[in-house]
């Protein structure tokens, strides 16, 4: 296992910064073979549980370090902990009442994970809205916003000095709460609950209210006026605030519960801090991703499934699922209800995808392809099959999780299931770079920019130049200094001349696909994945809100359980920039 592991300067940079073991001095204390050997071992180590011998847990050890160590899987949180062997969850959803005690008990608990670099989701739906009566003080409530930015101050002054990593909320209020308009224009200046991402609740009667232009009945179980609003009007208003600062996103509430596999437990309220994991209350969810650009295998067929080796792929899934599962008997639980709903209950894993955007254009496919559609529900129908297949087998060794019977699973014929829910596809920020691929199932950004306003990597900026690009450009004789110098310059090249065609279709950056085309791509992985699919509908600045709301109604119509949509430059600091801004 201690093969020397080759890495550029940003992957060097990324492991020191955010993942090996330092010394007092900020210096490592190990170099990137010794970590994966390390979390190798702390992950296998956990099947002494079940009675696994121990050439066995050998044998697993060196695969997990194999898997990881040729950058195929990795798992964001296993690699943060740092050696502390106090594995946390990125992701978790806490519940919210409408009460003084829940309330403040749910900030507690919030503190309490946040402190360890947790992530939270709430629902503040049940929360009265503001100016409503309160019977037994004769005073007007203050509303859900009121405490967000509670939970908002919290972050900011007590914890974000002294986490682990920066503080993250994800809030969500119904699309038929009394205060959604409120809630809609909460983050058009920059300067409040800068801890909060946002995301309304739209509901299906909506949808077909806006469809019909007709007004919709907002609701409350405190809250006895009739008040209606237009949909249209509503709708209008999220187009213009996203147009205007990049939120709130949409999650469809209704297309979520229909896809809830576990429907006789609870309704899900309220997802992760990026929205990819729909979540109950209490749940938390481990993610790993599977980086899809390394299953390309050399041979001269002209047919493209043929290029992919399914069988090393395959053997990558099972071998992720079971370190994604093992991970939850090891990870930290710091709340007891935590424990027992992950651990014991559901068992929830989430497994996804990164480097796809690598693979299309080591292919020469097109992002805004139906050829590309087609492999993106054949490569993700695969990994559900047989992550699925390998939750069984673990299911039957193990035990499945105790919410079985009231899972989707039995009805689907499967008499074991280790996890309640085991695909997802999330961002893959800071590990796809660390892996050298392109973010989760995200087209380019640009083939030369700038990532900066990074947490982890402080004040540093990294400079992006796509390299197979650059190969693909060698490969054709068309490759020069000057060329580049070009390519560096514009962060595109549609509009260089010397490019030839069949290039410039397979290397179309983020703002230059059309909406239609993410949206399609986002609901082609969607159709085999458990949880839900973290995407962002990149916009560019000269987009109009009319475009907006019409995004906003074809991925209802699409079937997408959410949808993100950021308008280039509206706001002040972003992570990606294009090289020449």
């Amino acid at each position: 296992m201690s093969k020397k592991i080759k890495l550029n300067y940003k992957q060097k940079l990324i492991a020191t910064n955010r993942y090996l073991i330092l010394d007092n001095h900020r210096k490592p204390r190990e170099n990137v073979e010794d970590m994966f050997t390390r979390i190798s071992k702390f992950v296998a180590t956990n099947e002494k549980r079940y009675q696994l011998s121990k050439k066995d847990i050998k044998n697993l050890t060196e695969n997990f370090y194999k898997i990881q160590s040729n950058f195929e899987f990795l798992s964001g949180f296993t690699l943060s902990d740092r050696g502390r062997n106090k594995l946390m969850a990125a992701c978790y959803v806490l519940p919210l009442h409408d009460s003084l005690e829940s309330i403040y008990k749910t900030l507690y608990q919030a503190v309490r994970l946040h402190r360890l670099g947790a992530g939270i989701g709430y629902d503040f739906s049940e929360i009265r809205p503001e100016c409503s009566l309160i019977k037994s003080t004769g005073k007007e409530a203050s509303g859900p916003i009121s405490f967000m930015r509670l939970y908002d101050f919290s972050s900011e002054i007590i914890l974000n000095r002294g986490s682990v990593r920066h503080a993250g909320h994800m809030g969500i209020l119904r699309i038929d709460h009394p205060d959604i308009q409120k809630f809609i224009r909460a983050k058009e200046n920059y300067n409040q609950l800068t801890n909060f991402n946002l995301s309304v609740a739209v509901t299906d009667k909506f949808i077909k209210a806006y469809k019909n232009n007709k007004n919709y009945k907002l609701k409350h179980p405190k809250f006895n006026q009739n008040i209606e609003l237009s949909a249209r009007n509503i709708l209008k208003s999220i187009a213009k605030s996203i147009h205007k600062s990049g939120e709130p996103g949409i999650i469809f509430i209704d297309e979520i519960n229909r896809k809830n596999t576990l429907p006789k437990l609870d309704k899900i309220k309220a997802t992760n801090l990026c929205g990819e994991q729909p979540l109950l209350s209490y749940e938390a969810c481990n993610l790993g991703s599977i980086a899809l650009n390394k299953f390309l295998q050399e041979n001269k067929s002209s047919n493209i499934t043929k290029k992919i080796d399914w069988k090393r792929l395959e053997r990558v899934i099972r071998l992720a699922v079971r370190f994604l599962d093992n991970t939850i008997d090891i990870a930290h639980y710091e709340l007891p209800e935590i424990k027992q709903i992950v651990c014991k209950d559901n068992r929830k894993i989430g497994l996804g995808v990164m480097g796809w955007a690598d693979l299309l254009s080591k292919l020469s496919i097109p992002y805004d392809s139906n050829k590309a559609l087609k492999l993106a529900e054949k490569i993700m129908r695969f990994i559900q099959e047989k992550s699925r297949e390998e939750s069984c087998n673990l299911g039957k060794l193990k035990g499945n999780f105790n919410n079985f019977k009231k899972s989707i699973f039995p009805k689907l014929g499967y008499k074991y299931m280790r996890n309640a829910t085991i695909t997802t596809i999330a961002p893959t920020g800071t590990i796809s770079l660390f892996a050298d691929c392109n973010g989760g199932i995200e087209p380019f950004f640009s083939l030369s920019y700038v990532r900066k306003n990074m947490e982890t990597l402080g004040d540093k900026k990294l400079v992006f130049i796509n390299k197979y690009l650059e190969k693909k450009l060698k490969e054709e004789w068309v490759y020069s200094k000057n060329l580049m110098k070009e390519i560096i310059k514009k962060g595109n090249i549609q509009k260089i001349k010397e490019i030839p065609g069949e290039i410039k279709s397979i290397f179309k950056t983020a703002l230059e696909i059309n909406p239609i085309w993410h949206l399609k791509m986002q609901a082609s992985f969607q159709k085999y994945t458990d949880n839900s699919v973290s995407k962002t509908i990149n916009l560019p600045e000269n987009t109009d809100t009319e475009k907006i709301e019409k995004i906003l109604i074809k991925a209802y119509e699409l079937n997408l359980k959410g949808v993100t949509i950021y308008r280039n430059k509206s706001r002040d600091k972003q992570v990606l920039n294009l090289k020449n801004k």
